[in-house]
């Protein structure tokens, strides 16, 4: 039996939400693997139809999710476009400068090797906390993340956040994260300047 509802709420970060049926009744837990059509991404206020089964945990879960009539009333998956390609073409840039730098010897290469092990990392932890969400397993904390962006992975952990659509709407998040950038930013800026040269002298002698 088919039953219908509307979409009261969306984590599309996680990959999940609750449907509340027409007529009333208590939310109905939705997973993303659960929609026919998973190329689109779904929003809070879609109406969809669906059956009900047993969840992970036991609990009503809405199953073999669908629009009515097929006619798809969703915006379509969300593109990293405006903000996240100019996000994207700064961190991009970022990494070239630093490239450059350190290439002419304005920077040891231990700070480049640093940026770019760092993003990398970021990337791995970003697509591994994607993929827990979307499974409801164990989280990356987000102390974590902004860790990772601190410590120079923020190129890599903006990629992942525009490319991987993740963590790229929560605004709490996105403050500290733009928090982390800046700072990381300042204290680059600070090491290239007459006052950091003594700093960056002595990473240059423990990067032989």
């Amino acid at each position: 039996m088919r039953f219908q509802g509307r979409i009261t709420r969306w984590k599309d970060d996680q990959g999940f939400g609750f449907i509340t049926p027409d007529g009333g009744g208590e939310p109905v837990f939705v997973h993303i693997k659960s929609f026919t059509r998973r190329r689109l991404r779904p929003s809070e206020q879609d109406v969809v139809t669906y059956t009900l089964g047993p969840g992970e945990r036991g609990r009503p879960q809405a199953l073999k999710v669908a629009y009515p009539g097929e006619r798809r009333q969703l915006r379509p998956a969300r593109r990293s476009t405006g903000n996240g390609t100019l996000g994207l073409l700064f961190g991009g840039v970022f990494l070239g400068f630093v490239a450059v730098a350190a290439m002419v010897g304005r920077l040891p290469l231990l700070v480049a090797g640093l940026y770019l092990l760092m993003s990398l990392a970021a990337w791995i932890a970003y697509a591994l906390d994607k993929s827990a969400a979307q499974r409801d397993q164990w989280r990356i904390q987000e102390n974590t993340l902004h860790l990772f962006a601190l410590l120079g992975g923020w190129p890599g952990a903006l990629a992942a956040q525009q490319i991987l659509r993740h963590k790229s709407k929560k605004a709490s998040f996105r403050f500290v994260f733009w928090l982390t950038v800046s700072v990381n930013c300042a204290l680059l800026l600070w090491l290239l300047s007459p006052a950091g040269a003594p700093i960056l002298g002595l990473i240059a002698a423990l990067g032989g």
